[in-house]
């Protein structure tokens, strides 16, 4: 870990660096609470420990620039002192994440950055945590694809993008034909290799900003920013061909035949009263057509 040290006292820099390159820390040195602030700015620096007595700063305006200048990563503050103050822990916002009574003790002070250390790797984890957990409650686990209500706030954002552009747009929805049946003949585990196939087939067919969301069981919707008409068509006739010559096969080889059905909605304008639930509901309008009409085939509405 690369440790930023803000000491004007050459002996005590000393003794910190010889006691922490031992564990293998990279010692960086500040003359003054400037220069340190900006070694900081980098963002490769986590750990900094700063005497109150021997440097030009004011701890609670260096530790308030610190916390004010939001970098990358949370830095962790160890501060040097003869004497903890009434204020260090009364005021918790604005002061040091721990403190270090000097004369320095070697154990001590490894101790001290020990601790710093699990504090910002447990920080780290919560953050990577976070981040895995919004992931999650965006996209379907199974197909990758957007899930319901990541897919309706990413098409509301397509929408809006379209109607200040004055450009027009179109939505798809693909469905299996008789998945049911297949459920119930094949088992739940090859209609979900069903469902990874389709998600990919559409993946693989459409252009990489094209939002695509699993919206219900069975179904998945394609948002084209720019498509409309015969062109919708046959991006939707491309991903059905593709996903059909797809080979799954069940546990004893017997080759799965899927169809797919697909219903367009293409707006040639989108103005300010266009609304996306609206749009949705049209296209599964469409849908039911195509499916009524024998299914394995596309049905387009105009809006």
């Amino acid at each position: 870990m690369k440790i930023l040290v803000l000491n004007n006292d050459l002996m005590e820099r000393t003794v910190i660096q010889q006691v922490l390159q031992v564990n293998g820390h990279e010692i960086v040195n500040a003359e003054n609470s400037e220069t340190a602030l900006f070694l900081l700015q980098s963002g490769d620096i986590r750990f900094v420990i700063a005497d109150r007595s021997n440097t030009d700063m004011d701890e609670k305006a260096f530790i308030r620039k610190v916390r004010e200048s939001k970098p990358p990563y949370y830095v962790y503050i160890l501060l040097m002192t003869a004497k903890v103050q009434d204020a260090d822990v009364t005021t918790p916002r604005l002061g040091a994440d721990d403190y270090l009574h000097k004369p320095i003790i070697p154990a001590e002070l490894k101790s001290r950055v020990h601790v710093g250390e699990r504090i910002l790797s447990l920080g780290d984890n919560l953050v990577h945590a976070k981040d895995t957990l919004d992931n999650l409650a965006m996209v379907d686990t199974l197909t990758g694809a957007l899930n319901q209500i990541a897919f309706m706030i990413f098409s509301r954002g397509e929408v809006e993008r379209a109607r200040r552009g004055q450009s027009p747009l179109s939505l798809l929805a693909f469905d299996v034909d008789n998945f049911k049946e297949t459920n119930e003949k094949y088992g739940r585990s090859i209609g979900n290799d069903v469902l990874t196939v389709i998600a990919q087939g559409i993946r693989e067919k459409s252009r990489p900003y094209d939002g695509i969301g699993r919206f219900e069981s069975d179904m998945f919707l394609l948002i084209l920013p720019g498509v409309i008409g015969t062109d919708a068509e046959k991006i939707a006739e491309r991903i059905i061909k593709g996903i059909t010559n797809t080979r799954i096969s069940t546990l004893d080889d017997t080759e799965l035949k899927v169809n797919l059905s697909a219903g367009i909605v293409c707006l040639p304008r989108v103005t300010v009263t266009t609304d996306v639930d609206a749009l949705v509901e049209k296209t599964k309008e469409a849908l039911t057509i195509a499916k009524r009409d024998g299914g394995n085939q596309i049905h387009t509405i105009y809006v």
